[in-house]
């Protein structure tokens, strides 16, 4: 992991993520973040954000331990002006304090906070400086001018790294579990983990029993992304990620969101089509490929906010390093792009620089296996519209092979 703040506390990054960022996969390089971790323990916390020029988009998500969205502030959601959002842990109880406009409810007693500010140019850095030193977080008793509850104990969060993790991994859900009363759709498979007991006093024979049981599980994860999900021109499109309620148990769906890019929107906010393979289910490869995507004329993806296509290694869904310093090419560029004669936009997807008669529509590549990712921010709802998800009247358009 990376830290960025202490509970409580914003961290607001006045640049987009680029390859050096490792703490989570297939991050976004198209708007600036802002992280929060709340610790909800002791009092609910009052998240203010200010008035946001209607032409720029915005969203702040709220996303829980369980890794549910539950809740949104922003653009779509709440809209542009500004205003007092308190969220509350699982256990608080208490009227809505005057002055808040929406209480939100985490499932668990720490939760994560994502801003996305959209950043339109990368002269315009300065104005998204702006709007984020007017994102706020304080305590409810500061916000209503009360005396602070006692503090809460102090945790001691054990050491993990990504080998620890693999083999410390049910230590590891134990420590966070205590942080997550169970809900109603959780009673089986709380009762399913609660036999397995003290792990550390399990058999060898039992121990590789569970070790199998986590494999399995991987490969059904890996066929759940290739299947579950509808396949558009080699693109899956779906809806990974929501609240509780979205998710109603499937433990196999919310792995799946976690393995494909944890922490992102629900379809209302964001669509993400991705791929690895052309329409024909071959692998794209960037050491061995040349590849284009072409938008046709008219029929760029229909969004009220704005869209991008981002490149990642295939290996490990992480930013690539590249000599242009390009992560994507989203809306905000068209106007440096070059259409083809009959008004349709060619991307140029290849490790090597296609010449500068192209470089603007260039989408650098890693040397090896390619992961793709869309983002369509706030998608339409009329049509032509990419919803209802894998189901909508706008198609991406295939991956096509050069060479």
């Amino acid at each position: 992991g990376q830290f960025k703040a202490p509970f409580n506390q914003i961290n607001n990054e006045a640049r987009v993520f680029t390859y050096k960022d490792t703490s989570v996969i297939t991050p976004n390089s198209d708007t600036p973040y802002s992280i929060l971790w709340t610790d909800l323990r002791a009092e609910p916390i009052v998240l203010s954000v200010p008035a946001v020029e209607k032409s720029r988009y915005y969203s702040v998500m709220l996303c829980d331990g369980n890794t549910y969205n539950y809740g949104y502030i922003g653009s779509r959601a709440t809209g542009s002006e500004a205003g007092d959002y308190m969220v509350a842990g699982p256990d608080w109880k208490g009227a809505t304090p005057p002055g808040i406009k929406k209480v939100f409810r985490s499932s668990t007693q720490f939760s994560a906070v994502a801003y996305r500010t959209q950043l339109f140019n990368p002269e315009d850095m300065p104005n998204v400086v702006k709007i984020q030193a007017g994102y706020k977080v304080q305590p409810l008793s500061q916000y209503l001018k009360q005396p602070a509850p006692p503090a809460p104990p102090a945790v001691d969060f054990p050491k993990i790294n990504k080998e620890m993790v693999k083999t410390g991994f049910f230590d590891y859900l134990a420590f966070a579990l205590q942080f997550a009363p169970a809900g109603p759709e959780e009673k089986e498979i709380r009762e399913k983990l609660h036999r397995l007991g003290d792990l550390a006093a399990l058999s060898q024979e039992q121990k590789a029993a569970v070790v199998a049981g986590v494999k399995e599980g991987e490969t059904k994860i890996k066929q759940y992304l290739e299947s579950g999900q509808k396949n558009i021109n080699g693109w899956k499109v779906g809806s990974l990620f929501g609240d509780s309620a979205f998710y109603n148990g499937d433990w196999l769906k919310r792995a799946a969101a976690a393995q494909a890019g944890i922490y992102g929107n629900d379809a209302a906010e964001a669509m993400y089509p991705m791929t690895k393979t052309l329409a024909n289910g071959e692998p794209l490869d960037g050491s061995k490929h040349n590849y284009t995507l072409t938008f046709a004329a008219g029929q760029f993806p229909p969004v009220n906010a704005f869209w991008s296509v981002t490149m990642y290694d295939g290996k490990s869904q992480l930013l690539i390093k590249n000599p242009i310093n390009r992560y994507l090419i989203n809306s905000p560029m068209l106007p440096n792009m070059k259409k083809n004669p009959d008004g349709s936009l060619t991307l140029y997807i290849q490790k090597d620089n296609p010449g500068a008669d192209k470089e603007s529509n260039w989408l650098p590549a890693p040397d090896g296996p390619i992961y793709l990712v869309m983002r369509l921010y706030w998608p339409k709802t009329e049509a032509p519209s990419i919803l209802p998800p894998g189901e909508g009247s706008w198609k991406p358009p295939g991956i096509v092979k050069v060479n």
